[in-house]
């Protein structure tokens, strides 16, 4: 077997909590009994409707709200949109916008927008797919100041994804016109972490936002441990209204 450094393997912030147990030795980490199979985006809409299904099915069988919402990493307003919606399942019409965002959000399937968005405009199925690799708690679309925002993407020495100057300054500009007509932006992904906020997707225009003046915009904030959603839910309250 081949000797790997967590370093080059795990985020940052994983490894942080790895090192809270084990720093130093090798471990062995097995490997799932079970995995999830997502498939392409037809299959992760599949899942959904799967999902769905059994989450009504154990609601008519006594289960409560709270704990469907523990059990399916669910917040407990998505799961009373799942519950209470009058529409039969349907495929939502996708579009690389807030707008269509929304739609999945009140659907219950904003995951599914999620996924379909880094695959196609976003660009990213590696984010796509180490986002599947543990049930996580998504909130949103909701309006945030961009103070609360910073990149990590960019051309200074400080960044932790560096690009040249040249291509950062090219489709900054690029992204600053398309918003000064555009209105429909898709949301920005952002993971709440460690008591911060981490940007994963959106780091041009969050800059392209800065630079015209725009003080708030949309995210999409996941977390992956209950007690962050939680605090996240009690510390920025106002924003979920």
């Amino acid at each position: 077997m081949k000797y790997e450094n967590g370093k080059d393997i795990f985020p940052d912030n994983l490894l942080r909590q790895i090192q809270k147990y084990v720093s130093g030795r090798l471990i062995y980490i097995p490997a799932r009994d079970e995995k999830r199979s997502w498939g392409e985006t037809s299959g992760y809409k599949q899942y959904l409707s799967e999902r769905n299904r059994e989450i009504k099915e154990k609601f008519v069988a006594g289960a409560a709200i709270d704990d469907l919402a523990e059990k399916y990493f669910l917040a407990p307003e998505t799961i009373k949109k799942i519950l209470y919606s009058k529409k039969e399942e349907s495929i939502l019409d996708y579009k690389c916008s807030l707008s269509s965002s929304k739609e999945y959000a009140k659907s219950g399937k904003l995951e599914e927008w999620i996924h379909t968005y880094l695959h196609a405009e976003g660009h990213n199925k590696e984010f796509s797919d180490g986002l599947k690799l543990f049930d996580r708690f998504f909130i949103g679309p909701i309006k945030i100041p961009l103070s609360l925002l910073k990149r990590c993407c960019g051309p200074e020495e400080d960044m932790r994804y560096r690009v040249s100057a040249e291509w950062f300054e090219k489709k900054v500009s690029s992204l600053m016109d398309a918003i000064k007509t555009e209105k429909d932006m898709p949301p920005l992904i952002v993971h709440y972490v460690d008591h911060d906020f981490e940007l994963n997707d959106g780091n041009h225009r969050l800059e392209a936002y800065k630079r015209l003046g725009i003080e708030e915009c949309h995210v999409i904030v996941w977390t992956t441990e209950k007690e962050e959603y939680d605090e996240f839910s009690e510390k920025f309250s106002e924003y979920l209204s």
